[in-house]
């Protein structure tokens, strides 16, 4: 598909500033112009890859185009690199990544410092539960994710990086309050239970796995790593926590100890020959070899 690169750049400006004219301003070039150019695009390709709203958001058509427009550009810069145009320190590339909560509060970060400075590397962290997050390596937002869903998405590879072991937590006094005799199917449906945000399912799928029974206990929602951890300590509800972040936490209770839940993860990228790219799965795959069971 022989596609124009200067159509591809003004629509990615279009999509990613939400409207014509922040892309015109991004451009410098006028509004008109940036118009023409998305309508030369949408008859060449014979789609309607904008729809023209508040802001601007590509459709299905757009999604798969603006993949295609975002690997061109990761390709120019590496390209360019590689040439010596960009030998400028203060000239950055930014990574758009995918990561669950948990991981990039335990060791995503510790994998991005290592990045070589080299590759002049900078990071947009999306975070999106493990079970969701290939819906933005699809549209093209993202360029990697830490997931738990193994199949690629069409165009990435997809590897194992291990799994992240969770426990049930609860502070002593809720335990003792609410789990007297264990984790029964009778104390799981009365005692309240924490999720992170209502794509959360991991502590339904524990429940699920422990009493082969689908339950709907009462529940608060706390979208926050560190707050999550916080609101367990302080009896808010059970929920579970990742070995990462328990260390010697005298103040929480195993409410399961013989019944770990281990979530696999993987690491999707662009199927693509990229020095940024290969530099950055190298860091992710040995920190969380490190981390990771």
């Amino acid at each position: 598909m022989d596609v124009d690169f200067a159509q591809l750049r003004t629509f990615t400006a279009v999509v990613d500033g939400g409207s014509f004219d922040n892309a015109a301003a991004e451009l410098r070039i006028t509004p008109s112009a940036v118009s023409q150019r998305i309508k030369s695009l949408e008859q060449h390709v014979g789609r309607v890859l904008l729809r023209r709203t508040r802001p601007v958001v590509p459709t299905p058509s757009g999604e798969i185009l603006m993949r295609l427009a975002r690997q061109v550009a990761r390709l120019e810069q590496d390209t360019a690199d590689e040439l010596g145009f960009t030998a400028d320190e203060t000239n950055y590339v930014t990574v758009p990544l995918v990561v669950n909560a948990d991981s990039m509060s335990t060791w995503m970060l510790r994998a991005l410092a290592r990045m070589p400075v080299r590759h002049r590397a900078l990071f947009e962290l999306h975070r999106e539960d493990e079970f969701h997050s290939t819906a933005l390596l699809r549209d093209g937002t993202a360029m990697a994710a830490v997931t738990s869903v193994p199949e690629p998405v069409q165009g990435c590879t997809s590897e194992k990086l291990g799994a992240m072991r969770y426990h049930a937590m609860a502070s002593v006094d809720f335990a003792e309050r609410w789990f007297p005799d264990g984790m029964t199917a009778v104390e799981l449906r009365n005692a309240p239970m924490l999720t992170f945000d209502r794509k959360d399912d991991m502590q339904d799928r524990f429940q699920r796995r422990r009493t082969r029974r689908r339950i709907d206990p009462p529940r608060n929602y706390v979208p926050g790593a560190l707050e999550f951890v916080d609101a367990v300590r302080l009896g808010l509800g059970w929920g579970m926590l990742p070995d990462a972040m328990l260390g010697d936490d005298t103040d929480l209770v195993d409410l399961a100890p013989d019944d770990p839940f281990d979530v696999p993860l993987y690491w999707q990228r662009w199927r693509m020959d990229s020095p940024v790219l290969d530099a950055l799965t190298e860091v992710v795959k040995r920190t969380a070899q490190e981390v990771l069971r």
